[in-house]
């Protein structure tokens, strides 16, 4: 970030998620950690609930320099009593550190509940994906993310869809679909010794990492890995909303768990084939996949279901195989397995050459810049004033 940026001076950026910081590397990692390289950077959770007798909040600061923050909320809460307690605790956070001007980067429209009050420079609604098509949405989601749109002063879609879908809600929708650490993923190009978990696996392997749970066809890659027992399917990642045993139970089918970031590079490397296997449903009609340049920047050919924003570029540029049907999946995983055509990967470099994070970051910056140049006297959060005024609202 350079120093003419309007965001740098800014005292921080506190961001509020509804995924944990050490789940997934993914989207809000790539960006906060960069953020975090000039501004203290604030991540706050979604609460952790126990046998505690008063709310607390969990502070730990990590080697990526971001500092997480995580509610320890009383069992037995209602909604508007687990509200009230985050907002004392964050009110009390703010207020210790000293913050008047900074930054607020929403990833759930559901934090509105505690943070509507908050006076920030810019309100950032980084949207990177339809969370009210997910299993167990909360209802009042669809009525919180107007109320964020309403406050927002811009908003960014993580991929083609959502775009499509946000565009007219807001003034100020821009577009950034899921980017690459080329050099991270590009490792696996290189021959890299086998994890011990998946060096007894046989070949070919046909691989997928992510988060195991209802987007994922279920049904397809039980059928895949019945016709075909001499083809073996690595996935990597938590199972989240679905129960293990809903999962297809076969020899061929190897579940090795979660994985750092930092390991992925090493198991993609020793795959045939990189696999989305995902579902077409609700939850799945606005997902951009972030694995699918990671995939390619690993070099690794891949075949995905008919995901809009997966057919659109990467299947019509011919960098991805799309299936719809088993049959479908099993044919396009078998021309997968045979030599790539020699301009396969030039295509996809040159593809993948035209993104990275550093790039959407810089984007990002500029428009966040914008918002606040425009402003003479920057909004600024007087929060003694704004909790007494507001405490019992």
């Amino acid at each position: 970030m350079q120093d003419s940026s309007e965001v740098v001076r800014l005292q921080a950026v506190v961001c509020f998620s509804h995924l944990r910081w050490n789940f997934v590397f993914q989207r809000p990692q790539h960006l906060l950690t960069r953020f975090a390289q000039t501004l203290p950077v604030y991540f706050w959770e979604e609460p952790r609930y126990g046998d505690r007798a008063a709310a607390e909040i969990q502070i730990e600061r990590g080697p990526d320099e971001v500092t997480v923050l995580t509610p320890l909320l009383p069992h037995g809460l209602s909604a508007a009593e687990a509200d009230a307690a985050q907002r004392t605790l964050l009110d009390t956070f703010i207020q210790q550190q000293g913050l008047s001007r900074f930054l607020a980067w929403y990833y759930t429209p559901m934090a509105l509940s505690f943070t509507q009050h908050l006076l920030p420079d810019a309100i950032v609604y980084d949207c990177m994906d339809e969370l009210s098509a997910f299993q167990g949405a909360p209802p009042e989601l669809i009525q919180l993310e107007q109320k964020l749109f309403a406050k927002a002063d811009v908003v960014f879609a993580g991929g083609a869809s959502l775009y499509e879908s946000k565009r007219t809600q807001h003034g100020n929708v821009h577009l950034f679909p899921s980017s690459i650490d080329r050099k991270h993923f590009g490792a696996a190009r290189k021959p890299t010794a086998d994890p011990a978990d998946q060096a007894a696996i046989a070949h070919p392997r046909i691989g997928f990492f992510g988060v195991l749970d209802e987007r994922l066809d279920i049904e397809l890659l039980r059928g895949i890995a019945e016709a075909r027992p001499e083809w073996h399917f690595v996935l990597i990642g938590p199972v989240v909303k679905i129960r293990q045993e809903d999962l297809p139970q076969a020899a061929n089918m190897h579940y090795v768990g979660p994985k750092q970031y930092a390991e992925l590079p090493q198991y993609v490397a020793n795959w045939d084939v990189a696999m989305l296997p995902f579902a077409r449903n609700a939850s799945t009609r606005f997902i951009s996949p972030t694995k699918t340049p990671e995939y390619l920047a690993a070099g690794k050919p891949v075949v995905s279901t008919p995901i809009r924003d997966v057919v659109k570029p990467y299947g019509e540029r011919g960098l991805v195989r799309i299936a719809a049907t088993p049959a479908e999946f099993i044919a396009a995983v078998e021309a997968s397995l045979q030599p790539a055509e020699s301009r396969w990967l030039a295509k996809v470099d040159e593809y993948l050459g035209s993104t990275s994070w550093d790039k959407t970051f810089a984007e990002m910056c500029a428009a966040i810049d914008a918002v606040l140049a425009t402003r003479s006297q920057p909004a600024r959060a007087d929060f003694a004033k704004q909790t007494r005024s507001e405490k019992h609202v």
